[in-house]
């Protein structure tokens, strides 16, 4: 029998906070099964006390304290878990963590992911590209390690135009630049095939699947995040930076895509919306 199991993730902006502001009656109510969370900046103890019991927590805070901060809980045990990427010199504490989860003899591999925001012209930017880098290099064994991988997460960046509301007031705006979008033209370009990215180089695709725009075809958005500036999240003047990001095998399994855009600005918890998606594991 298929096993549906349901991931959500969603960059928390900060865990304690967003438990203040309701996050907790959205969790009740929502049903997940895999839940994986960016920018946690609190401590596991702080982390697995406001889950509660029922969930198995893993938790890879960042090198800085208070800052970023990656985690995964679920309903069931771990098989195993990693948090390495990159080489050795490469600090993604808080950014990249990758947990197995054995789900009725099939293995889930889910990544929860915070890639940099970056700033053009900055030391920030170039370790967003490292980082870019080093998930170029570990998709493809992601892919050979588990038929059914996922990297979920915050990207923090626009793939294509549809994916920004004001898309082109942003390109020369990190987030929305052709060198960061290049790359995923190639995570979501045809395995091994040539892909002429959009920063005029062509490129082999890595085969993975990008769920979000699969589900919702090509229309605008629908969007995950909105500045807390202005009238951004009432005129819905969005970002989709956060994404699930998935092998064929899994893709192709997906029964339903949901963003869990609050009903107004004041009942939000989170300036990033909970992307949830049902998947059904053979």
């Amino acid at each position: 029998m298929p096993t549906p199991v349901r991931v959500a993730s969603v960059n928390v902006n900060g865990i304690r906070a967003a438990y203040r502001k309701g996050m907790g009656e959205w969790l009740a109510a929502r049903e997940v099964d895999v839940l994986a969370m960016q920018e946690v900046r609190a401590s596991t103890d702080d982390v697995t006390g406001l889950l509660g019991p029922e969930w198995q927590v893993l938790h890879d805070a960042a090198t800085a304290k208070g800052r970023a901060g990656v985690a995964i809980a679920a309903r069931r045990e771990f098989a195993a878990h990693r948090v390495e990427l990159g080489a050795h010199d490469f600090d993604s504490a808080g950014r990249w963590l990758e947990a197995d989860l054995d789900i009725d003899g099939t293995t889930l591999t889910v990544v929860s992911c915070y890639v940099h925001s970056g700033e053009v012209d900055t030391p920030k930017q170039v370790e967003k590209y490292k980082f870019l880098n080093a998930m170029t290099e570990r998709l493809p064994l992601l892919a050979a390690h588990s038929e059914y991988a996922l990297v979920v997460g915050d990207l923090n960046v626009g793939h294509r135009e549809l994916d920004i509301k004001n898309w082109k007031g942003n390109r020369k705006n990190a987030g929305f630049l052709l060198d960061e979008r290049a790359y995923f033209d190639r995570f979501f370009g045809e395995l091994d095939a040539p892909v002429e990215c959009v920063d005029g180089i062509t490129r082999p695709g890595l085969g993975w699947v990008d769920v979000g725009r699969v589900h919702a075809g090509e229309v605008p958005g629908p969007y995950t995040w909105w500045s807390q500036r202005g009238q951004a999240f009432d005129t819905d003047t969005g970002w989709r930076i956060d994404y699930h990001v998935a092998t064929p095998a899994l893709a192709a399994t997906v029964q339903a895509y949901t963003i869990d855009r609050a009903p107004s600005w004041d009942t939000r918890w989170s300036d990033h919306a909970p992307v949830v998606v049902d998947y059904q594991l053979p």
